[in-house]
């Protein structure tokens, strides 16, 4: 028998478990072989006239009798042309062997001219088909034959933890490789409500926005749009856009150069567990609609702010950020079938689905009621009725001010000036008429019960929910 000693046992099994180790470590050397030929580089260049930059002097033509004064009387920074180009660097990937390129609205927003160079050091000028702000998707045209395409991938079908690799140009080093994992799946930005972004942590820099993230097998499951960063580079939290979102923005584009999207003219909100337990659902999922647009869709269908719109044309609405998406994406004109959750059961309603368009917000100045000489009640307010005038005016039958909040009235939730239209308890739903039969309906509540008020603040409603206190 061969007696081993004990260090170089020790040693031999760490080698071994180092290298099954290094067999698991990911290759990327092929998928790059493979498809880094058909990423590219898009610059960008955008003539800015002096008057921008020099409001001071006017933009005149050299023959105009006000030139000479201007140019001899109005001091200019020197150092300065009197027009001047940025030029900003960005990413792409081309989808068709005939030069149709993706890429983000964001890298050739305002561009006078776009420039695309190849890995084989070919350069094309470029033209926009179209672009998309709201999903942050362009799509640009070379005049070329023949070009090396990428292959598209399923985004449903990634896992959380599964490799992902990104190739673009950080800063203008072209055809850069970073790798990493998929972080999370569907997420909803602030002011970003039509893309169910895919977070990963693969080092996205500027330079690589538009560029294409890829899953192992090669295929493009997202295009780089966005970075969370508090210096401006890479701090591991990185945004794709899902690429089935991506091409079906650019079929749009390619057809008519705009992108045609739903709408149903509802104002949402995010339902949380106490909403949730309000309105007598069993779990805060669905979107709920705490105002409408007058003779919209869906008023015209028959929804009712309070409810929970759980299901639009067949498909589940698991959080608010879902109903955007799934509306966005239903072609105006659809008749629809929209399921809802109203007083403790679940109705079935059928829309005609408008087509957005951008809309504007108006604010408008708002007369505060007569202050109360009243108590506070058991949420802490202190409440006015409004006058024949002031809900004329507010355009609305029944309401109650919030004239002062007491002992952490509002529970930080409510301010001066919120009108409280009504109150939701265990799916029942109560009008805000007076101030005595308000206060008496939280008389009868449990103590630390929760209460969920439909409250108008501006030209805005919301739901809050807040818990009494314990003294009736």
């Amino acid at each position: 028998m061969i007696r081993m000693p004990k260090l170089a046992l020790v040693l031999t099994l760490f080698a071994l478990n180092a290298a099954a180790q290094v067999r698991e470590l990911p290759d990327f050397t092929e998928l790059v072989e493979r498809q880094g030929p058909a990423v590219v580089n898009v610059s960008t260049t955008q003539t800015i006239r002096a008057n921008r930059v020099f409001p001071q002097m006017p933009e005149l033509d050299e023959d105009d009798p006000m030139f000479e004064f201007f140019k001899r009387f109005i001091p200019r920074h020197p150092g300065f042309p009197r027009d001047f180009q940025n030029k900003s660097l960005g990413s792409g990937f081309i989808i068709s062997p005939d030069g149709y390129i993706l890429t983000n609205a964001h890298v050739v927003d305002s561009a006078d001219e776009i420039a695309v160079k190849l890995t084989d050091k070919r350069e094309f000028k470029a033209r926009v088909i179209g672009a998309d702000k709201r999903t942050d998707v362009a799509l640009i045209k070379i005049e070329a034959s023949g070009l090396p395409a990428v292959r598209m991938g399923d985004p449903s079908r990634l896992r959380v933890g599964e490799w992902v690799v990104a190739i673009g140009s950080p800063f203008g080093f072209e055809s850069s490789v970073t790798a990493g994992i998929v972080s999370a799946k569907g997420r909803a930005l602030p002011q970003e409500n039509y893309v169910p972004f895919i977070q990963t942590d693969v080092a996205i820099n500027p330079g690589n926005s538009g560029g294409p993230l890829f899953n192992m097998r090669g295929e493009v499951v997202g295009i780089n749009s966005q970075i969370y960063s508090r210096t401006g580079g890479y701090m591991g939290v990185a945004f794709a856009i899902p690429i089935d979102v991506a091409m079906e923005v650019q079929g749009q584009l390619r057809a008519s150069g705009r992108v045609s999207r739903g709408r149903i003219g509802v104002v949402i909100q995010e339902l949380t567990r106490e909403l949730a337990e309000s309105f007598g659902l069993a779990k805060p999922a669905g979107a709920l609609v705490n105002a409408l647009e007058k003779g919209g869709p869906a008023d015209k269908a028959g929804v009712e702010a309070g409810d929970i719109i759980l299901r639009f044309d067949g498909k589940p609405v698991n959080a608010s950020s879902d109903l955007p998406r799934i509306v966005g994406a239903t072609r105006p004109g659809s008749r629809v079938p929209m399921q809802v959750w109203r007083k403790g059961a679940t109705r079935e309603l059928t829309v005609t689905v408008g087509e957005m368009a951008e809309e504007k917000l108006a604010q408008r100045g708002q007369k505060r009621a007569r202050p109360a000489e009243a108590a506070a009640n058991r949420l802490g307010l202190i409440l006015a009725e409004l006058t024949p005038e002031q809900k004329r005016d507010l355009k609305i039958a029944n309401g109650l001010v919030v004239e002062q909040l007491r002992a952490n009235g509002g529970q930080g939730e409510l301010q001066p000036g919120d009108i409280i239209l009504a109150a939701v308890h265990k799916g029942t739903t109560t009008e805000a008429k007076s101030v005595e039969q308000f206060n008496r309906m939280l008389s009868q509540l449990d103590k630390s019960a929760a209460i969920t008020l439909l409250v108008r603040r501006g030209e805005q409603q919301t739901y809050v929910t807040l818990r009494v206190n314990g003294d009736k």
